[in-house]
């Protein structure tokens, strides 16, 4: 089954609702389905083996995804936020691609790479114009690629996760009922294009059939006007956006979010005080914690609204802890926490998180992480508590999540160690309220050498990467702790900036 059936069936039964509405503009499901087979058409004419997106959410995402679905192509949208050097990366793995975003970008960086580049406007305006070939045309069936996402690990090197249709519907089918949103139900997307759960958000709504609210670029602003504006029932979000959003109404923001009915949120660690916040400035919003991977084709375990609410209420520090779980798995999925020799742990135990199901790809383009009985090692570590609630502890890998993105380690390390001063260095994730989590650096100075100033340091960093990569804590040290094997100890690290 491919993907795209969701749009054809959304079309065919309420082809005049309104499924999408961004910047302003709307779109019916009847719009959407022509400019996803518009852009069919130009796909197949490019003869391009990808479709990528580089520019933020809008309908041409809409299109470029169903459009790839049907031309039978992977659809890769691509962090536009990357450096030069590894977005050139990156297009050179998926030549020659149908690239819709920046064509002045792709042409400075990768214009010997083969890709035929739309910007968003001429490619949303060319797909819905365009006539299709012939009324017989015939459509990918589904058993192959739909999604190819890059992810971000502990080196620079990101690898390709691929989601086969057969994942993504096996998703939606065990997690919504079609056509089971109202029409006034309008969902707010926040979400960068490029995560896993910016798609299934559009999947999801799509199957339902209610109405998508895009917001490109998040502030707390313009988030809380447009759920006032489109009167938004459903919304996603992160930790990070959720906390600046409770402070921005902690100020009186003049707008009407009681429209509300449902917050889910996840993407990263979600602090105690900001989820209880939340809960007291939404008190009649349906809260829902949404764990899930881009190899699993997102959500795996869930905390639902009631769940929430009692962890709230209660005395019991046992149900009060809930609040911070990731709640139970999804009837769908199987989870199990093995130790190091992949053994089974007992409910309490600390281990790493693996999970099986058939939403579960476990697949990257260079190789399948999946065992022989089709379990797939998250690389997150969590425990399960006697009653079946899932907690995370960290990740297996030391990825920093700060605000729902993912950081590498190493590329903050390779910086620091390109400063004349700096002997070793160690980047770890540092608890925040703001963020989930921030950076914290330790580093060895050289001896002879002077100790560099906290602010050269994060100026280092945020002239070679992103502000998001700057430390909120720096601590100097004598050495680093590496064990008999040389591996460094990040756990004794962390320990650094323990308050």
């Amino acid at each position: 089954m491919n993907i795209a059936l969701f749009l054809e069936m959304a079309a065919e039964a309420a082809p005049d609702r309104v499924g999408l509405i961004c910047d302003g503009k709307r779109w019916t499901y009847a719009e959407l389905l022509t400019g996803a087979r518009g852009a069919f058409e130009l796909i197949e004419q490019s003869g391009a083996s990808h479709v990528a997106l580089l520019d933020e959410s809008s309908e041409a995402a809409v299109f470029a995804l169903f459009g790839a679905a049907l031309a039978g192509v992977p659809y890769c949208p691509l962090n536009y936020r990357l450096a030069d050097a590894d977005l050139s990366a990156l297009l050179a793995r998926i030549a020659p691609a149908l690239v819709v975003g920046d064509e002045e970008r792709v042409a400075r960086i990768a214009g010997d790479q083969g890709h035929t580049v739309h910007a968003r406007e001429l490619f949303t305006l060319s797909a819905q114009e365009m006539v299709p070939e012939g009324e017989d045309r015939e459509y990918d069936p589904g058993d192959g690629i739909a999604i190819q996402l890059f992810t971000s690990g502990t080196t620079a090197a990101p690898k390709a996760a691929i989601l086969r249709h057969a994942n993504l519907v096996s998703y939606i089918l065990g997690t919504v009922e079609f056509a089971s949103a109202e029409e006034d139900d309008a969902a707010l997307m926040v979400v960068p294009p490029y995560h896993i759960a910016g798609i299934s958000a559009l999947l999801s709504s799509i199957y339902a059939q209610r109405k998508i609210v895009m917001l490109p670029a998040f502030t707390p602003e313009a988030w809380i006007a447009l759920v006032d504006r489109e009167r938004v029932t459903n919304a996603f979000v992160v930790p990070t956006m959720l906390a600046r959003i409770v402070e921005t109404l902690k100020t009186g923001a003049a707008a009407n979010v009681e429209t509300l009915r449902a917050i889910a949120y996840g993407g990263g660690k979600m602090p105690a005080e900001v989820i209880r916040d939340a809960l007291a400035r939404f008190p009649h919003a349906a809260f829902t914690n949404a764990y899930g991977l881009t190899e699993t084709s997102s959500t795996i375990a869930l905390l639902g609204p009631e769940e929430h609410r009692a962890a709230l209420a209660s005395d019991e520090p046992h149900i009060q802890a809930r609040l911070t779980s990731l709640g139970k798995p999804i009837p769908t999925v199987e989870i199990e926490i093995r130790d190091e020799d992949g053994k089974a742990l007992p409910p309490g135990e600390a281990g790493e998180i693996y999970v099986r199901g058939d939403q579960v790809s476990g697949e990257y383009k260079e190789k399948s992480a999946l065992d022989a009985q089709g379990w797939f090692p998250t690389r997150d570590a969590g425990w399960m508590d006697e009653d079946g609630y899932l907690y995370l502890s960290g990740r297996a890998d030391d990825v920093i999540v700060r605000g729902g993105e993912n950081m590498s380690p190493g590329e903050i390390e390779d910086v620091l160690l390109s400063h004349p001063a700096i002997a070793d260095a160690c980047a770890v994730a540092v608890p925040s309220v703001e963020w989930g989590e921030a950076v914290g650096i330790a580093v060895v100075c050289r001896e002879g050498h002077a100790t560099p100033a906290e602010a050269e340091l994060k100026d280092l960093i945020r002239a070679r990467l992103r502000s998001s990569r700057v430390p909120e804590a720096v601590h100097v040290c004598d050495a680093l702790p590496y064990n008999e094997m040389g591996k460094l100890l990040r756990r004794e690290v962390r320990k650094l900036f323990v308050r």
